[in-house]
This record gives structure tokens, sequence and C-alpha cells, in this order.
């Protein structure tokens, strides 16, 4: 599985501005929501439930929000670079500047996890972390992350 099976350029946000953890997927989800022509509030409460089992911040300054949702057709992210790094309650207190969201549909199963596994792998290498905090234009962000998996390391 790789990135590009899972984000399209339109999903990839650069200088995203936001000032709380709860804003922050608020106005995500809201953003993927739209364009998969979900119900926005249900796609928020879905990843705040999952929030409550463990924040999905995963360290270095990376979250990783996810939920599964009913009628989703197949598995869809969002990229975030934000402006300015915010509380997320992560494993290591770091504030997190990286997000990218992921939303499964309910009987994804094994491909949900294979998905999250794919892009921790990405988000934990520290050489595409400088790069992705260092750029501003969302074209060339999501060229970075769609990189095949021999080269996204």
């Amino acid at each position: 599985m790789e990135i590009e099976d899972l984000l399209s350029a339109e999903h990839v946000l650069a200088d995203f501005r936001a000032s709380s953890k709860k804003q922050t997927i608020q106005a995500l989800s809201r953003k993927l929501a739209d364009t998969l022509s979900l119900d926005s509030r249900m796609v928020f409460d879905k990843l705040l439930e999952r929030e409550r089992l463990g924040s999905t911040g995963v360290g270095k300054g990376v979250a990783i929000p996810h939920a599964r949702i009913d009628g989703l057709e197949r598995i869809t992210g969002l990229f975030a670079r934000l402006a300015s790094p915010i509380d997320f309650d992560s494993v290591d207190d770091v504030p997190v500047d990286i997000v990218f969201m992921l939303l499964a549909p309910t009987d994804a199963g094994a491909d949900h996890l294979k998905a999250l596994a794919r892009i921790s792998r990405l988000l934990r290498d520290e050489k595409t972390l400088a790069k992705l905090r260092v750029t501003s234009d969302a074209s060339a962000l999501y060229a970075m992350l769609a990189q095949p998996t021999s080269n996204a390391a």
C-alpha cells in the first residue's frame, strides 16, 4: 500500500492554522467529509471517540487521527502541515505540527491497519519529517508524501 493510494493532492494542506487539538480535528474532518460527501459532524464525532481511547499524537510532533466510518467506500487520508505546533496530548508531550488524518470503511479490517502502519513508517523517518516541516507548498508536500516506498526514506 502506497501513500498515493490513500491521499490525493487536494487533501494536502500547507501552513494550516489551528489553535487546539479539537479545532484541528474539527476543521480537518470537515474538509475531508465535505470532499467525500459525508456528514462532517459524524466524522468529527468518530474521530473524537477514537481520541478518547488514547491520543493519536504518536510522538516527534506527529499525529495520526483516524476512525472507521459507515458508508465510506475506500480508505482516504488528509495531510496537514500546521503553521504553528499545537498541544495534542502526544505520548512524548511534544507539540504537533504534522497531522495525517485517516478515514476507513467500517469493514476495512486489515487494510486499515496496513494504512496506519504505512503512514507511521513514513512519518517516523527523521529526514522525511525534516523535509515536510520546511516545505510550505502543498503540491511539493504531496510529491514528497507520494513517493514510492523504496524512495520514501
